[in-house]
């Protein structure tokens, strides 16, 4: 193992030293140069030559990361400089995919570090095991870098907001990969939600598995073409297992405490930030928190005293499933992945008016990220969308994992009056790796 190259930390061998001064001037120069590609020759299909295009490289290449290489690496801005996994077999596949691509050279590193001193790279495309996140995005953005970050993310409330924090203070383009808010049901049911088509409303039920849980597994061999130790990161050193660094839904890691929150995490990335957006909730939160042991139903509930479309709206989370439906005075809207519908059928037959509420509209959730990189505007997903919906996710899983019930500061972001839970809220990362 190399040592640490955080931001301030020492370098890798055989790589270039870039100081604090360096990665701020980069980030400025980002802002002059030549990247807009006139739609026009978008719509051509017509690809620039190189030295116009935004540089790339992607971290993973998992279920979630070829899928998401395969498509960015067909956007006509980009080019493929470099990429990294810690399986030498993934990353051989990935580098010949690219290199089919884009010619020989793509560098191909079995230790991401490398690029985080690589002066050529414009974006970042992360797309690993939760647990790496926050490591990941706060060391690549201090380089100068720009990130697109798979859903969900963060492993805790203390790494989402120091993502948050990181973009800020460096000027980073950053967006988080819950692409439900570039889909068209979702814009349209917060848009009918927030223009008041449900009157007050008084309810949201959220469908999605639980929490993540402590496992156990038993040792066997290290496969050769892994790197376990570079795998486990900053988690705590555990003795391989095939289940415990599979992908697979079932099972495997999203299962396991050290590197997610289960399908609270998942898939609430996905569906308590819509939640976020119905309730007009961005950059904020709930102000409580309810274990299932304190409810009448037995389910785990989020209490926000004031939204902007009601006072004490209950967020009640109903299990595995699919789907979001809100509750209101006026009737229901029920959204999920290709449908939206409501009861009555009348409230989204009749148009919203010129006095409605718009919502940010997008189209295509790397396209809105390329062309922000561009507009140095903030992406529909950016890192305050991000840190505000996932800790949504992580309060969840504490209320679960703890049983208890808790009040929450989301302007402070802290757990009021609770220092035994307020542990939760961050954990400890094994050298080198720090935040």
């Amino acid at each position: 193992m190399t040592e640490s190259t955080g931001p301030g930390g020492p370098k890798p061998p055989g790589t270039a030293t870039t100081d604090r001064r360096g990665f701020l001037a980069r980030g400025a120069a980002a802002l002059a140069l030549p990247y807009f590609i006139a739609g026009s020759v978008r719509a051509q299909g017509a690809r620039p030559a190189p030295s116009e295009r935004l540089t790339i490289a992607s971290i993973g290449y998992g279920n979630q990361g070829s899928g998401d290489v395969g498509t960015l690496m067909n956007k006509p801005q980009l080019q493929y400089v470099a990429c990294s996994d810690v399986r030498s077999n993934k990353l051989a596949e990935m580098t010949n995919r690219l290199e089919g691509k884009f010619g020989a050279g793509i560098g191909a590193y079995g230790d991401w570090r490398a690029l985080v001193d690589r002066d050529d790279i414009d974006l970042v495309h992360i797309a690993t095991p939760d647990h790496w996140h926050g490591v990941m995005s706060c060391w690549l953005m201090a380089s100068g870098k720009d990130i697109y970050c798979q859903k969900p993310l963060s492993l805790t409330v203390a790494e989402a907001w120091a993502i948050h924090e990181t973009a800020q203070r460096f000027g980073r383009v950053f967006q988080t990969g819950s692409q439900q808010r570039s889909s068209g049901e979702f814009l349209r049911a917060c848009e009918y939600v927030r223009s008041g088509r449900l009157g007050e409303i008084k309810q949201v039920n959220v469908q999605i598995g639980g929490p993540s849980e402590d496992r156990l597994y038993p040792a066997q061999p290290v496969p050769p073409e892994l790197d376990w130790d570079m795998w486990l990161g900053p988690a705590p050193w555990m003795p391989y297992n095939e289940e415990r660094a599979s992908g697979n839904y079932g099972g495997g890691w999203r299962q396991v405490k050290d590197y997610s929150g289960g399908m609270m995490t998942d898939w609430g990335a996905h569906h308590f930030d819509i939640t976020q957006w119905g309730l007009g909730k961005d950059g904020s939160g709930p102000d409580e928190i309810l274990a299932p042991a304190d409810t009448p139903e037995g389910k785990l509930v989020y209490v926000y005293t004031e939204t902007e479309v009601g006072n004490n709206v209950r967020v009640v989370h109903q299990g595995p499933a699919n789907g979001v439906r809100f509750i209101g005075e006026l009737g229901e809207i029920e959204v999920n992945r290709g449908l939206i519908r409501s009861t009555p059928e009348s409230i989204l037959e009749e148009p919203l008016g010129a006095d409605a509420v718009r919502l940010y509209a997008s189209r295509d959730h790397f396209d809105n990220w390329l062309d922000c990189v561009v507009s140095r505007e903030a992406p529909i997903t950016d890192s305050l969308v991000g840190a505000s919906s996932v800790t949504m996710c992580h309060l969840g899983n504490i209320a679960h994992w703890s049983g208890r019930s808790f009040r929450w500061d989301p302007g402070a972001r802290e757990i009021i009056a609770d220092p035994e839970l307020s542990r939760f809220l961050s954990r400890p990362m094994r050298a080198p790796w720090h935040l």
